[in-house]
């Protein structure tokens, strides 16, 4: 047995495995359609990765206010104009919750345009070089996570993204659920149960259930926006945000297309494996570091005994079929299992076929900086883990195609 907390990542420490058959319904008899599968086994697969990992989908507000905070402005040396909304979600009794959300948009267009939307670590006045975006990304009342500015720009390279003409949304994960034991009473889940009498996180909700819950807020003023197509968002996320990606996508089908930048354990990867961040490490190191569990209570049961859950990876990725998929990681996050996201592509792409798709066009995993793009799309950059503008060339040359 290993210690809890202990990384393996040499490939001789991964565990064999038999991975669940998402093609295979409860009964044994095998989904052979898109029909099937869209109809069924779609939501009986749902129904585990809520109840073992994600929870359950935390419900509309009763009312969504939208408004600008400053009138929109030419940004980013003209090529953009910048809009930062404020989104206020709010319930009957009087609960409100609200966040900031920064936007920018080709300056020079012909009409809506698709767009990127994601979550960010730091604040949004990091994700840009603009000078006087409002501040963002309280993990404390009233502290800011990282005063600083421009920290992350590199992670989001707004620049390039207008100039292929796209506009781009983020907000603060910490404005919707700050990620830290005990953020339940500052978050969106003050919306719909008592956090004063107990935390929900783990119980009936997840915090990348609330940050995912952001996102499609997010999208919900993306398409009230005149100058978005709405109908042509993709959604991204690096790292604990990669993970929220692809529960976005998976349980809100507006998202045209997904994104998961080194996702890892609980992202991409397989959890069978057993490999880098496994289930020990990542419950061990929120409790030593002050973080909340993601997951729910459900998950922890699974420790070192991931070959008995129900469901693995492979099946969260499948849920975006047949929409376009990007799964990323680098060659030094062996932490977040490269190898291990591959392999959950190459699955997911069994339930891609359903609807005339090869899924990923790949059968090894491929050499460091070779792009595959298919309907499922992998690339490993050379590299650390991070989100970088060579990632971003592979996503916007896939947004070309696919938006």
């Amino acid at each position: 047995m290993k210690k809890a907390g202990y990384y393996s990542i040499e490939e001789c420490d991964a565990a064999a495995y038999t991975l669940p058959d998402p093609l295979r319904d409860f009964s044994g008899e095998k989904i052979v359609s898109a029909v099937q599968w869209s109809c069924f086994q779609r939501g009986e697969i749902l129904k585990l990765l809520k109840k073992y990992e994600y929870g359950e989908i935390l419900p509309r507000p009763d009312k969504l206010e939208f408004s600008l905070i400053a009138p929109p402005r030419k940004a980013l040396d003209g090529k953009a104009v910048r809009k930062e909304v404020k989104i206020t979600a709010a319930m009957a009794d009087g609960r409100e919750h609200s966040f900031i959300v920064l936007i920018y948009i080709p300056a020079e267009r012909s009409g809506p345009v698709p767009a990127f939307a994601g979550l960010n670590f730091t604040g949004n006045h990091n994700t840009t070089v603009d000078p006087d975006v409002t501040p963002t990304g309280f993990r404390f009342p009233g502290k800011l996570v990282k005063p600083e500015r421009s920290v992350q720009h590199s992670r989001f390279v707004p620049e390039t993204l207008v100039e292929r003409g796209y506009a781009t949304a983020t907000c603060c994960y910490h404005d919707i659920f700050p990620d830290r034991a005990g953020g339940a009473p500052d978050s969106v889940m003050k919306l719909f149960c008592d956090t004063e009498k107990g935390d929900p996180t783990g119980v009936k909700y997840s915090v990348i259930g609330a940050w995912a819950w952001g996102l499609s807020r997010i999208l919900d003023y993306l398409e009230s926006d005149p100058d978005i197509d709405g109908s042509r968002v993709a959604v991204h996320g690096h790292s604990r945000l990669g993970k929220t990606s692809l529960w976005a996508g998976a349980i809100d089908e507006r998202f045209k297309m997904v994104i998961s930048n080194c996702s890892g354990c609980g992202g991409g990867a397989l959890h069978r494996r057993k490999f880098g961040e496994n289930l020990s490490q990542h419950f061990q190191a929120h409790l030593d570091i002050g973080y909340p569990n993601w997951f729910m209570n459900e998950t922890e049961k699974f420790i070192w005994r991931e070959e008995d859950l129900p469901i693995d990876q492979h099946e969260l990725l499948a849920m975006i079929a047949p929409r376009p998929l990007a799964v990323a990681t680098a060659t030094e996050d062996l932490v977040a299992d490269p190898k291990g996201e591959f392999l959950a592509c190459k699955a997911a792409s069994e339930v891609y076929k359903l609807f005339g798709s090869q899924g990923l066009p790949a059968d090894e995993m491929p050499l460091p900086d070779v792009n595959i793009s298919g309907d499922i799309s992998f690339h490993c950059r050379t590299g650390e883990h991070e989100q970088t503008p060579q990632d971003w060339a592979h996503y916007l040359d896939l947004a070309d195609r696919y938006l």
